[in-house]
């Protein structure tokens, strides 16, 4: 599997073919994929931009087998940047001239791929701050990107980082590969957590069982998260707030950690098993709380948080009224 790319990210699909998508088209299982109309899938392979164990395919009607080795590169929105759209929601936390620390809303997308190429927290954060452009032009960064430094799920919520200036996204970047930014988060999950205090240390990849979904594999890569118990609660059925740590940041870390100790986070549509409906579909209860990093420049701490949004509160209120 690959270790740059993910593959609901728009740019590419890597992925070991599981007897569950055995005996399938390639294109309709590109399509299934990532998003992509079967029309655009098709497109690909014709193109010649999807390789089975190595070899250019150049028919839709390619039938796959389990165990073959696909790698699709993805297409790329029409234009070759981000449209600045000032009708997108940017809720800014903290401004300084190298950085700007956001709020993003749950059901936000970071940036354009695959599955979405407008509307996305990037085309607003470039009306706001045009100077981001800037990185993109210059290479420092993919132009449906510029400046992020780190993302959050669509159906996360609360903060992230963006760099706007070179100096910043080397400085913010690099703290984030040597694991010197903490990044704590508030999750609710299902059941009660036994142990007050604990760490997840298990290695993530691509499910082979269900290529849609992460998973902790033996040849994943290294993921650890720790978590803290912050209160138990029991009705309507048991759940337990925790404050969460990463020490790494993969696909989906929390989720797939959580659910793998047997405590999925409520809500959750693909590592869960229990639909509250008191939360829109794809809202499953976790929140970025706050980021700690040092200033790019004076290297001086920065602190920056932000409070449980009104959906997730009310959730946790209801229990502890029950």
């Amino acid at each position: 599997m690959s270790d740059q790319f993910d593959a609901f990210d728009g740019e590419v699909l890597d992925l070991i073919v599981p007897a569950t998508l055995g005996a399938v088209r390639v294109d309709r299982v590109i399509a299934m994929l990532t998003g992509l109309s079967r029309s655009e899938a098709t497109n690909m392979v014709n193109e010649g931009s999807v390789r089975v164990n190595d070899q250019v395919v150049r028919k839709g009607s390619y039938v796959l087998e389990e165990g073959q080795h696909v790698v699709a590169v993805l297409p790329t929105p029409d234009v070759g940047f981000v449209e600045p759209d000032a009708a997108v929601r940017v809720d800014v936390v903290l401004d300084d001239e190298d950085f700007a620390v956001v709020d993003k809303a749950a059901g936000q997308v970071v940036h354009p791929g695959a599955g979405q190429r407008t509307g996305t927290l990037v085309a607003g954060l470039l009306a706001r701050f045009p100077q981001l452009k800037t990185l993109s032009d210059e290479g420092l960064c993919d132009p449906f990107r510029p400046g992020i430094v780190h993302r959050l799920d669509k159906g996360t919520s609360g903060v992230l980082v963006v760099a706007k200036t070179p100096e910043g996204l080397v400085s913010l970047r690099d703290q984030l590969a040597t694991r010197t930014m903490g990044r704590t988060y508030l999750g609710l999950v299902e059941g009660h957590v036994a142990e007050e205090r604990g760490v997840v240390d298990a290695p993530i990849g691509r499910s082979t069982r269900t290529p849609t979904l992460m998973a902790v594999r033996a040849d994943g890569r290294p993921a650890r998260t720790g978590y803290e118990v912050l209160a138990r609660l029991d009705k309507p059925h048991a759940v337990t707030l925790l404050r969460l740590s990463l020490d790494t940041g993969r696909t989906h870390q929390i989720r797939v950690h959580m659910s793998t100790i047997g405590h999925p986070v409520v809500n959750d549509p693909r590592y869960g098993h229990r639909r509250d409906r008191r939360l829109p579909e794809e809202r499953f209860w976790l929140h970025s709380r706050s980021l700690a990093f040092r200033h790019p420049r004076t290297d001086e701490p920065v602190m920056a948080g932000a409070a449980l949004p009104d959906d997730l509160t009310s959730l946790v209120d209801g229990w502890r009224e029950s």
